[in-house]
């Protein structure tokens, strides 16, 4: 025949067994149900790799092992599939070999070298974890460099239960919890800690050798960047690089030490109190630690030098601060003692509950000689108030004759040299000191003199005046969860003074119900306050009636207020309040004239909640533009920071920037000072507006107005703010199909690839590595799909998900030209879109009796039906008939022409049809051009386009979860 010579030569030879396309995987029917009895299946983990055999009805496994190869023998016979543990095997297995002997099913597994197998039972299927030998990890941990180079142990083991688990590995348990990273130890008994800082690092020193396993300790936190292990004779050790000012507690919980870096409501350990020894004999000091285990020494790899550490078991106690002294240092510590020696010859031993430092020729200390000691406070000293949460402003901050630094330097002196007097009752002089600085509102001074007390004599801790004292430096430092702490110490739990301030920092913090509550409690204490406080107390019980509705409440603690006596800026601020009375009783005009005063005010804390309120309502009453006041509220977000007044401007500025279209900025506005100011209450409200912003944009189709570009570049800005589950997903595969449509493939591969390295976990994770694996085939990248696959493996995934892996996979593996490996992974499978792909595979591989029958196979009874070919269906006929001419089977020819005959003229390509099915060209078709039309560009361009509908119909339901709850907000 005329097309057969043709196609022989060498020119259409070239242009036809190019690589051909795939067919399309979104078209392939559901795979058939395996009739197997033996279902063989992989999973790839990051220390292991597991095959497991699930059989339908009981069966037993045995095994035997000869060097590297593993028999498992079964009592049952099957032929399962183990194409994939042949032609892809997991990390670990080289090969694998099935055998049937006695009537029963033998399967070899070859083992890399390196490498062994551990058999067990789970979930009733047998299985076969291949995971590196114990030897070689061991060989490379670095904690066995440190016990090599680890000082010699300095004493026996603690007399006590082993805390070392049965296999002597301790696993980390890391996770975040809020703003901290939280580190769990389990042991296997109660062991001794110390928890130390040393400049960019944290260590975490425990009394007993055994393996720290901090495989899965997350790297790159803000917390902590990353951790190293060690191992001793006595000791085991975690070095964590953290930066310094991340706060780290040290918590016993049983069996288990829990270290927590990062800001968080745990309490602080209890203060060791170290101090000359004063029994005779050299210098010396001594140390009370409760439960010290044992003393150890570290080796610091990144200093160079040795530590000298002292465990303890819980509860935790440490050093706040580092303590210097000539020879040594102190380390801060949250749990147990750290000593930096200066010199060679420092000592750290325990008697007991008792830590002593020293050196044969004694340390260099001060002299015990101190100053005479006081036994009252010093003469004109402020004295108490009539309760312990009253702040006297008529007697505290006189200064007398010589003025306010004559007083001041009396009062620090009386109290530095009670410091320095040996007898711990006296705290009269630094008390006094306290009243002082708090008289005249040197609030964080007064924080400084109370803290350094208390670490000196933690008794204070449980004391009314000392509780109020520092209670009232917090609230004017504006540290209000630090003064909630001291209000709710149970000492004051009975002042009515004491509730007043609860009640104010109830107001503070947004908990109106508490702060009404509390004000009534304080009722008997308000008269004895100063106006001053009196007026912002009446002011915070008149917004807490505000915000719960109680607008007749409000109007009468305004009132309160406004009888105070006080300055005119205190005034101004009740006016304020009085605004936004009006307001909420519909007198706008009132409250815009009020704002508009107040906002000329010559403080910027008055000022710019008044420019802000005025802003926002001649913007609802149509004044000024939307430009006027974004104008606006710019410029006032620059002029006052740091308090609620700044989070209600973003906000409203992020409203009116996504109602301009400018969404970057608002999402950067909107963003940034809830990052800053985390603890307000308003930043709930502004994390809330920044979470639905980013869904409008994303889920509700907000972005779709964005070039493809511009849509991914702000996602990926912001990508920490998608949701988890099914709306984050949701969201990908919307952006995902937007970028697949205009064919940034590369762009759509990133987004989904950091869902799967970051975001994702188990079946979730598997069903997004499959459309990426999809994206790398439609990029022409067919290893990186191949990886992608291989990466994921999972033995829990559903059956018709690992059918569309397994064709992914096959159709990887056939662009890489490795047909038969392709042909193998298919070979159990009788799906359509199986039997597309192996007709391509098979084209490809020149087997043109096969390719024909397949592709005709693969058109079934379409020659029935009379409707017009499909572009797909015409490319099947076209390559069936080139696969029969090159085949010569000349009777398939004649069956096909026959049945089609009837489509050509309706064809998109009929000449190209006739010459394949009949030889004969009626028309001008040249080789050139019948090559590219049995060539491989035109059909993959229809299967990417395939692949384009199947984003499109995966992305739908998003359009139409986002249209129900549009459709239920009209009104009835």
């Amino acid at each position: 025949m005329t097309l057969r010579r043709t196609l022989r030569s060498g020119v259409a030879a070239a242009c036809i067994l190019a690589t051909v396309a795939p067919a399309g995987v979104a078209a392939q029917g559901a795979p058939q149900a395996s009739a197997q009895p033996l279902e063989v299946r992989v999973a790839q983990a990051r220390g292991f790799s597991r095959v497991e055999f699930q059989w339908r009805g009981v069966a037993r496994m045995t095994s035997r092992q000869a060097g590297q190869v593993l028999t498992l023998r079964f009592s049952r016979d099957a032929n399962p599939d183990i194409s994939r543990l042949r032609v892809s095997p997991p990390r670990g297995l080289k090969t694998a070999q099935a055998r049937h002997v006695g009537g029963v099913l033998e399967l070899d597994l070859t083992l890399e070298e390196g490498f062994e197998a551990r058999m067990g039972q789970a979930d009733g299927a047998a299985f076969v974890n291949i995971a590196p030998k114990p030897e070689a990890q061991t060989a490379e941990a670095p904690e066995a460099k440190a016990v090599a180079a680890a000082p010699a142990p300095l004493e026996p083991p603690p007399d006590r239960p082993n805390p070392v688990p049965a296999d002597g590995v301790v696993r980390l348990d890391a996770r975040l919890e809020g703003a901290q990273a939280v580190l769990r130890f389990p042991w296997a008994a109660p062991a001794g800690a110390a928890v130390f800082r040393r400049g960019d690092a944290v260590w975490v020193v425990f009394d007993a050798p055994a393996r720290l396993d901090v495989a899965k300790a997350p790297r790159g936190l803000r917390q902590f960047s990353r951790m190293e292990a060690f191992r001793g004779p006595d000791y085991s050790a975690v070095r964590i690089a953290s930066p310094q000012g991340v706060p780290v507690f040290a918590i016993s919980e049983g069996n288990t030490w829990i270290i927590a870096l990062g800001a968080g409501a745990q309490a602080q350990p209890a203060v060791i109190n170290v101090r000359r020894d004063e029994t005779g004999g050299p210098a010396s000091l001594t140390a009370a630690v409760s439960g010290v285990t044992r003393i150890v020494r570290i080796a610091d790899p990144m200093v160079g030098d040795t530590l000298t550490i002292a465990t303890a078991l819980g509860p935790a106690k440490g050093l706040p601060s580092r303590r210097e002294f000539v020879q040594m240092a102190l380390l801060p510590s949250a749990q147990g003692l750290a000593m930096e020696a200066f010199a060679e010859d420092i000592t750290l031993s325990r008697d007991g509950d008792l830590v002593a430092i020293g050196r044969p020729a004694g340390l260099a200390l001060s002299s015990p000689t101190v100053a005479a000691r006081r036994n009252e406070a010093p003469v004109g000293a402020p004295m108490p108030a009539g309760r312990p949460a009253l702040v006297d402003y008529d007697n505290w901050p006189k200064t007398g004759s010589g003025g306010f630094m004559s007083r001041y330097n009396a009062l620090v002196t009386a109290a530095a040299e009670e410091g320095l007097d040996g007898q711990e009752s006296k705290v009269a002089a630094r008390m006094a000191l306290a009243r002082f600085l708090v008289g005249t509102e040197l609030a964080f001074e007064a924080i400084g003199v109370l803290n350094d007390v208390a670490r000196q004599h933690p008794s204070l801790m449980g004391d009314a005046e000392f509780r109020g004292l520092r209670g009232i430096s917090r609230v004017m430092a504006r540290r209000y969860k630090e003064a909630s702490a001291d209000f709710s110490s149970p000492a004051l739990s009975n002042d009515p003074a004491a509730a007043l301030w609860r009640a104010y920092l109830a107001g503070q913090t947004a908990q109106w119900p508490e702060a009404r509550k509390e004000f009534a409690a304080g009722a008997a204490a308000f008269n004895q306050f100063p106006a001053v406080w009196r007026q912002r107390f009446a002011r915070a019980d008149a917004k807490a009636a505000l915000e719960m509705g109680d607008l007749d409440g409000a109007d009468s603690r305004i009132r309160m207020a406004l009888a105070e006596d006080t300055d005119a800026l205190e005034e101004l601020a009740v006016r304020l309040l009085q605004a936004e009375l009006a307001e909420r009783r519909g007198q706008t005009g009132r409250a815009l004239r009020i704002y508009q005063a107040v906002a000329s005010a010559p403080v910027d804390y008055l000022s710019a909640p008044a420019l802000l309120n005025a802003t926002r309502i001649r913007y609802e009453e149509g004044d000024i533009t939307p430009i006027q006041a974004t104008a606006a509220y710019d410029s006032l977000r620059f002029r006052w920071r740091g308090d609620a007044t700044e989070l209600a401007t973003i906000r409203a500025l992020g409203r009116l920037y996504l109602s301009q279209g400018r969404y970057r900025e608002a999402l950067e506005a909107l963003r940034s000072a809830g990052q800053r100011l985390p603890d307000l209450p308003e930043a709930l409200g502004l994390q809330a507006d920044l979470s639905t912003a980013f869904r409008a944009l994303f889920l509700d189709g907000l972005a779709d107005g964005l070039e493809p570009v511009q849509a991914l570049a702000l996602f990926f800005d912001f990508k920490d703010l998608t949701p988890l589950g099914a709306d984050g997903d949701m969201m990908v595969r919307r952006l995902v199909r937007r970028l697949v449509d205009v064919d940034l493939l590369n762009q759509a591969a990133d987004l989904l690839a950091y869902q799967v390295d970051n975001r994702l976990d188990g079946v979730p994770r598997a069903q997004v590595a499959t459309d990426l694996a999809l994206i790398y085939l439609m990029d022409r990248r067919p290893e990186q799909a191949l990886v992608t696959i291989n990466g994921t493996r999972s033995t829990i995934l559903p059956r018709q998900l690992n059918a569309d892996r397994r064709l992914i996979e096959a159709r990887a593996l056939s662009d890489l030209g490795r047909l038969d490996h392709a042909l193998e992974i298919l070979e159990r499978d009788e799906s359509v879109g199986a039997r597309d792909l192996r007709a391509e595979i098979v084209w490809r591989k020149k087997d043109w009796p096969q390719a024909g029958a397949l592709f005709e196979a693969s058109l079934g009874d379409r020659w029935r039906n009379p409707a017009a070919l499909s572009a797909e269906d015409e490319g099947k006929l076209l390559r069936a008939g080139v696969a029969f001419s090159l085949a010569g089977d000349d009777a398939a020819l004649a069956r096909m022409e026959e049945r089609y005959k009837g489509f050509l003229d309706g064809a998109r390509n009929p000449e190209a049809l006739r010459v394949a099915l009949t030889g004969v060209a009626s028309g001008p078709v040249g080789v050139g051009e019948f090559g590219r039309l049995a060539a491989d560009n035109e059909a993959f361009a229809g299967w990417v386009a395939k692949m384009k509908d199947k984003f499109r119909a995966a992305a739908a339901p998003a359009a139409q979860a986002a249209a129900k709850p549009a459709t239920a907000a009209k009104p009835a």
